[in-house]
């Protein structure tokens, strides 16, 4: 039985079993079907703002809060380190039930401090994000003839010198109808999963599910007398509300309450619901996305074809060269002769700093697999955006359960740099498991301080920290230790060449071989800035990422261009007699980092040139340089592992003396 067999085999085998359930539903996805009159509550999330990047809890301001008391949602560890804080709110409704001029409440008379709070956040752009379903609400604004899609809706404006507040919400609420009344259908969407049993086949009760959830917030004068008879929560106003989005009426005055209403109209949809997140997906300047990332795969594939070919064709006319003439005749080259086949003592010298080069490289490893396989696993669509969090908790689990390969890739390298010594293996495993999650977590440390300084929701609490030390010294220290192990007990890999004990004097260079090596950076970047720009844009403007299959192809081709970036310049130095290229392979290609740094600092100037404060940027930077050294580590591994595979594989095709 073949490959492709077995293949077909294991296909039919995951398609028998999808059919067998009924349909196939990716983990996040799941449908929840509500009967007309069932009750649908509304969650709110974490106030947040381009302006700042600093994230609010929705009860930080003076809002309604639920008659049950604020209660927090279940949430994992994803949620937690983006800064999500998913809590209960009084807006509900029924399913199906159009409902109009419903009273919330009125809050007590603002102090001095919520007046101050309510203005700062106004001038900060801050926006109120509403979810219901597991769909965030949207709004739709028109512009110059075109219609502008939004996530939530903002606190307030401010018109000259006064500031008002949105203080009645239009909601629109997308259905659609139940189409599989006799599924066994699944009750919510990432919380609290629950099996329901099936539905009796013969039964007609109409059933339906939410395909969308449109907010239209609107600033609205209540009058005074009208609000006097209105105590209880969900009593309807006495007069008529106008919601008029371009108009403003509730100014906020210190002293004087806020009242807060709300209407919702149910509309029956044709979008089904594997297609109620099309709405959120649509990003702006989506072809130019597409065209833009298609030209740069075929100018990038087409250059880095050029170089492989260019290469292939020089070493192999080397060795060709070199193994046609007798052995007098090879004596005589490496008389008269330059290149790499005067560097033969001295290729497999030991570089400066081995334990460090074997702990980056072993980070890099495991920095890369986690890279490959959760951008594998979100482009297959198992880490939908319905699934809040899951991306980055996915990542983090990945990270440790790969400390196996870094260990293992670090010991096995520097038992292969020490000639096969096993000396010293343990304490490159503790390097291994504590350099990038040490770096990590002394850059999230110093950030965290400047949030909890802000009392941001955005700051990782400190139960969590705690959490997260015990999963990095209880899960990954220990597995990092264990593919240690393993690496000590693997064969090293032999030399195919003894090293002189005297080392060899490197000729004077006629540019700095570090210049080279920094400009090579600019290649692989070709390959991902455009890419990047939306990533940035999902990551700071609030932006939702989808195209993971692009990002995957990518991803791919990133690594092919920094191995063969690598490769010439790794062939470049020892063909000037350099033979220290260890060091210099690896930043060959991790030098990316260096032009992504300073694309971020590009895109905080010009793009994010609205961010205010000092505590916004300084959380900028410190982001993008926690990203920039994940991406120097995994990149340079790349360039040093297809660097040394190419020395290794060269000096073993000949036979030198």
């Amino acid at each position: 039985m073949d490959l492709f067999d077995k293949f077909k085999i294991w296909v039919s085998f995951i398609f028998l079993i999808s059919q067998l359930g009924h349909g196939f539903y990716l983990p996040g996805s799941y449908p929840h079907k509500y009967g007309v009159g069932d009750t649908l509550s509304v969650k709110v999330n974490s106030l947040t703002s381009i302006e700042t990047e600093i994230p609010y809890s929705y009860y930080s301001l003076p809002f309604c809060k639920p008659q049950e008391g604020v209660k927090d949602s279940a949430e994992n560890l994803g949620e937690l380190l983006m800064g999500d804080r998913i809590e209960n709110s009084p807006y509900r409704f029924k399913m199906y039930t159009n409902e109009t001029q419903i009273f919330l409440c009125k809050t007590k008379s603002l102090s001095s401090d919520e007046f101050e709070m309510l203005k700062k956040r106004i001038d900060d752009m801050y926006q109120v994000n509403l979810i219901l379903d597991n769909l965030p609400a949207i709004r739709f604004t028109k512009k110059d003839g075109f219609v502008i899609r939004w996530t939530g809706y903002p606190v307030g404006v401010k018109v000259q010198d006064l500031y008002y507040v949105f203080n009645h919400l239009k909601l629109t609420v997308l259905v659609h109808k139940y189409e599989e009344p006799n599924v066994a259908h699944v009750m919510g969407t990432g919380d609290a999963v629950e099996m329901i049993p099936t539905v009796d086949s013969g039964s007609e009760v109409p059933g339906y599910m939410v395909v969308g959830f449109e907010v239209t917030p609107c600033s609205f004068q209540h009058k005074s007398g009208s609000l006097k008879d209105l105590e209880k929560m969900y009593h309807r106003y006495p007069s008529a509300i106008e919601c008029d989005p371009s108009a403003v009426g509730m100014s906020i005055k210190e002293g004087e309450p806020i009242a807060f209403t709300y209407d919702v109209t149910f509309v029956e949809s044709d979008i089904k619901w594997p297609s109620r997140w099309d709405a959120y997906l649509k990003m702006e300047g989506a072809k130019v996305h597409w065209f833009s990332i298609l030209n740069s795969l075929m100018v990038i594939t087409f250059l880095a074809g050029i170089v492989l070919v260019i290469f292939l064709r020089t070493v192999r006319r080397d060795l060709t060269r070199y193994e046609e003439v007798d052995k007098e005749a090879q004596a005589q080259m490496n008389e008269e002769l330059s290149g790499w086949k005067l560097v033969v003592g001295d290729v497999f010298r030991s570089p400066t700093y081995p334990s460090l080069l074997c702990v980056m490289v072993g980070n890099g490893v495991q920095i890369l697999g986690m890279a490959v396989v959760t951008i594998l696993f979100a482009a297959l669509g198992f880490m939908s955006p319905a699934s809040r969090g899951t991306l980055l908790t996915g990542m983090v689990i990945l990270y440790m359960f790969l400390g196996i390969a870094a260990g293992y890739v670090s010991v096995r390298l520097w038992r292969t740099i020490g000639c096969g010594d096993k000396k010293g293996w343990a304490s490159v495993s503790w390097k291994a498991a504590c350099f990038f999650p040490g770096i990590a977590f002394l850059i999230l440390t110093t950030l965290n301080f400047l949030l909890w300084h802000s009392n941001s929701t955005g700051a990782i609490p400190f139960s969590l920290f705690v959490i997260l030390i015990l999963l990095w010294f209880c899960i990954s220290v220990p597995l990092t230790l264990v593919g240690g192990y393993f690496g000590a007990k693997a064969p090293h890999i032999e030399f195919p060449v003894r090293t002189n004990q005297i080392p060899r004097e490197i000729p004077p260079q006629k540019y700095p071989s570090w210049l080279l090596v920094l400009g090579a950076g600019t290649l692989p970047f070709g390959t991902l800035f455009i890419e990047l720009f939306f990533i940035m844009s999902s990551i700071w403007m609030g932006r939702v990422y989808y195209v993971f299959g692009f990002l995957f192809v990518v991803l791919i081709l990133l690594v092919v261009v920094c191995a063969e970036v690598s490769l010439v310049l790794t062939y470049m130095h020892i063909c000037v007699e350099d033979y220290k290229w260890w060091w210099k392979s690896f930043f060959a290609s991790g030098s990316v980092a260096i032009y992504i740094f300073f694309y971020s600092v590009n895109y905080l100037i010009f793009d994010l040139k609205s961010l205010s404060g000092p505590v916004s940027a300084t959380l900028y930077l410190g982001y993008s340089l926690f990203m920039v050294l994940a991406i120097m580590l995994a990149t340079g591994t790349v360039g040093f592992l297809s660097s040394f595979w190419f020395v290794h594989y060269l000096f073993s095709s000949v036979k030198l003396d």
